[in-house]
């Protein structure tokens, strides 16, 4: 276009010129959009690890300090709760249970098939380390006498509501505390219930009795049932344990020489018949493996599964460098998430010994 006047000749744009000045601009906002495209996707990768690699270390790091108090106060003392079950029954407020309800750790294992793994921790919580008394003579109604009239007893940092274990040669019981009294010489203790109770046999207030499940559901870590961490989607752990027939002399006694998967039916499966009293004070350790994901889905498979559990080099998504004589656990996302693949993981692992029972191998 051109104008004549006093001020001479003026250009503008064309029609042509404006089009493609807009086709120019177009291509420019799409290399924009998509270089923000991928820098978004690079974003939300590099903080979905992140965030993995924080819940996982979160997750390991929760499970392994509870676990370090494993066992307690189950004092190593002659008589000791890690023998309840060997001579006779054992009993929670006069009802009979199964001595493997007080074992330290319990491993249910997630199957053949490479699901999470599920972990029970049972430990006490008094400040006296559940030191024993002696209980003096047989009870009267629910009222223990401690010690005797010429050694008296002691309550030992009992309180009320506390859980007792009376441990004689031939029966555990377990109790809550109703009542004290240290005015009286010796003191009393009255139970909700006395079963076991007798003469010479050992009393020990073990705190608030806790029995805490760990377990893996929709993609979370669960502590005793309520959701505590997310993106966990796998626990696999293992029992590491001593070597058979072994005396509590042996300089050998307490190194861990073998790992074992809880297998349902095995002689480590603890609702097994041949898991036995023997075989549960022989585990001296605990190996663990926490699976945290990467929240954000890939466009394409970006994992693939564990290449072996016996190999000293696996690739792929595994818990740890297995051998053949100690395999290590699988890994199986696919049963509860058909997309697994598109996902990027974090493993963590670590062994954590069970210092209370080491502590208690006078006694084992």
């Amino acid at each position: 276009m051109k104008l004549t006047g006093k001020h001479g000749y003026q250009t503008g744009f064309t029609l042509v010129e404006m089009m493609v000045g807009l086709v120019i601009g177009m291509l420019v906002t799409l290399v924009i959009v998509q270089v923000l495209s991928v820098f978004e996707a690079q974003k939300r990768s590099s903080t979905g690890s992140a965030d993995a690699q924080t819940n996982g270390s979160i997750a390991l790091y929760k499970i392994s300090r509870e676990m370090q108090n494993a066992g307690y106060p189950l004092m190593p003392y002659a008589n000791s709760a890690l023998e309840c079950g060997k001579n006779g029954e054992v009993y929670r407020e006069g009802t009979s249970i199964s001595w493997k309800d007080i074992s330290p750790v319990t491993i249910v294992d997630g199957g053949s098939t490479g699901g999470s793994d599920t972990i029970t921790i049972r430990y006490g919580t008094n400040s006296a380390g559940g030191v024993p008394t002696i209980i003096g003579a047989s009870p009267v109604g629910n009222v223990i006498t401690l010690g005797s009239l010429d050694s008296p007893g002691s309550n030992l940092g009992c309180a009320v509501n506390d859980i007792s274990l009376i441990v004689s040669t031939t029966h555990c019981a377990f109790s809550t505390v109703k009542a004290l009294s240290s005015a009286t010489t010796p003191p009393t203790i009255t139970l909700a219930n006395v079963t076991a109770a007798k003469a010479e046999a050992n009393l020990a207030c073990l705190g608030s009795w806790n029995e805490v499940v760990y377990a893996v559901s929709s993609g979370k870590l669960q502590r005793a049932g309520v959701d505590s961490i997310d993106d966990i989607v796998s626990i696999q752990a293992q029992y590491g344990t001593t070597s058979a027939n072994l005396t509590n002399t042996n300089a050998n006694f307490n190194q861990v020489v073998d790992w074992y998967d809880a297998t349902a039916g095995s002689n480590w499966d603890w609702a097994s018949g041949s898991f036995n009293l023997a075989r549960r004070n022989r585990i001296k350790a605990i190996r663990i493996a926490i699976v945290a994901r990467n929240a954000k889905k890939e466009i394409s498979k970006v994992t693939a599964a564990c290449s072996s559990l016996t190999s000293a080099r696996p690739t792929g998504l595994c818990a740890w460098a297995g051998s053949a004589a100690d395999p290590a656990p699988k890994i199986d996302l696919s049963l509860t998430d058909s997309n697994w693949e598109y996902y990027r993981y974090r493993v963590f692992e670590t062994i954590i010994p069970l210092r209370n029972v080491f502590w208690a191998k006078d006694t084992l």
